[in-house]
């Protein structure tokens, strides 16, 4: 990006989890000049030198060039979740919608492009040791989240061949929380009616210790700082795994929550997640669940070298502000966002 103030950014998914924390960190850029921040509702939330408007990817009719003008650099964040018993209307949105952005970009001459991949693009790794970015990004073929994922690493491949001036970042991160998000994560993995103060620790008879359960966490504001510093680097090219420590499993959830890990096989896991999913009770699918056990551990060595990040919060202190907000019911002013608490 240019030293010159007066820089444009524009965001996509701009109220969401991830968006808010970016819009919120670019507007207090002195070189920023303007963040225009695309969503498909205008919120009434708007920081200094935020602009608004009114986008839907998944619609043919976007103009998306238009708003692309004379962007310095287009952060593409914008993803559904939901509904995960209908992936072809997902599909639309996250894959579809994803092109249409990179079309976009080329057609508007945007030097660069700033994408939200995340660790959920990556092939079944191993959990005892961290992989780079060089780990295949093939996904789980059964997950309809990381099937889009990994089908947009592609196109990226395609895009970066066809476009080899326009300055490529994939971000890679891991499973992203802030006290804000709390509210909208619970209607998007636990269901609408889902109590937050369940996350109370006393109502736990004990946690369910499940074979290949170890993942990691970030704070969505510590992912914001690695976009932003994508946007600002002009050498920034490729991907970037994002991720805090230590990694979580039962035993530090157990810690944290101070319940007492119980050993649970994964198919009985996985037939009480797929029965109340079949049902409908809750959104997120087993077949997400499969692949989150078949995750591989992150090495961030690679972000912390070139772009100067790392993390500011360990994945203890994330998941305990994120407890917090998930028992409060808290959120942001952002349609996405809005806080509510059930129980």
């Amino acid at each position: 990006m240019s030293s010159a103030t007066g820089s444009k950014i524009v965001v996509t998914g701009a109220t969401g989890n991830v968006g808010t924390s970016v819009v919120r960190l670019l507007s207090e850029d002195p070189e920023v000049g303007t963040v225009l921040g695309l969503a498909r509702r205008i919120p009434d939330w708007s920081p200094a030198k935020t602009e608004w408007a009114a986008v839907d990817l998944a619609s043919e009719q976007s103009d998306l060039t238009s708003h692309f003008a004379d962007a310095d650099a287009v952060v593409h964040l914008a993803w559904a979740f939901q509904p995960t018993h209908d992936p072809a209307t997902t599909w639309r949105t996250n894959v579809l919608g994803s092109i249409r952005v990179f079309e976009a970009v080329a057609a508007a001459g945007v030097p660069a492009l700033v994408h939200a991949s995340s660790v959920g693009a990556y092939s079944p790794g191993p959990k005892n040791h961290a992989v780079d970015e060089s780990w295949p990004t093939h996904g789980w073929p059964d997950a309809a989240y990381c099937r889009e994922k990994a089908y947009l690493e592609r196109a990226l491949d395609t895009f970066e061949r066809d476009h080899p001036g326009i300055r490529v970042v994939r971000m890679r991160p891991a499973f992203l929380f802030k006290r804000e998000s709390a509210s909208e994560q619970r209607r998007i993995f636990g269901g609408r009616f889902l109590p937050g103060p369940a996350a109370r620790p006393e109502l736990l008879p004990f946690l369910p210790d499940v074979p290949g359960l170890r993942v990691q966490a970030l704070h969505t504001d510590d992912a914001a700082r690695a976009y932003r510093l994508a946007v600002r680097s002009a050498d920034a090219r490729g991907a970037f795994n994002l991720a805090a420590e230590p990694p979580v499993d039962a035993e530090l959830l157990g810690e944290l929550l101070g319940v007492r890990p119980v050993r649970l096989p994964r198919a009985a896991a996985r037939s009480a997640i797929a029965a109340a999913w079949g049902m409908r009770l809750l959104p997120a699918s087993p077949h997400l669940f499969d692949a989150v056990l078949r995750l591989p551990v992150m090495d961030c060595t690679r972000a912390r070298v070139e772009l100067g990040w790392g993390a500011t919060r360990t994945a203890t202190e994330v998941l305990e502000e994120f407890l917090r907000g998930l028992r409060q019911g808290a959120g942001a002013d952002t349609e996405p966002m809005r806080g509510r608490k059930v129980g």
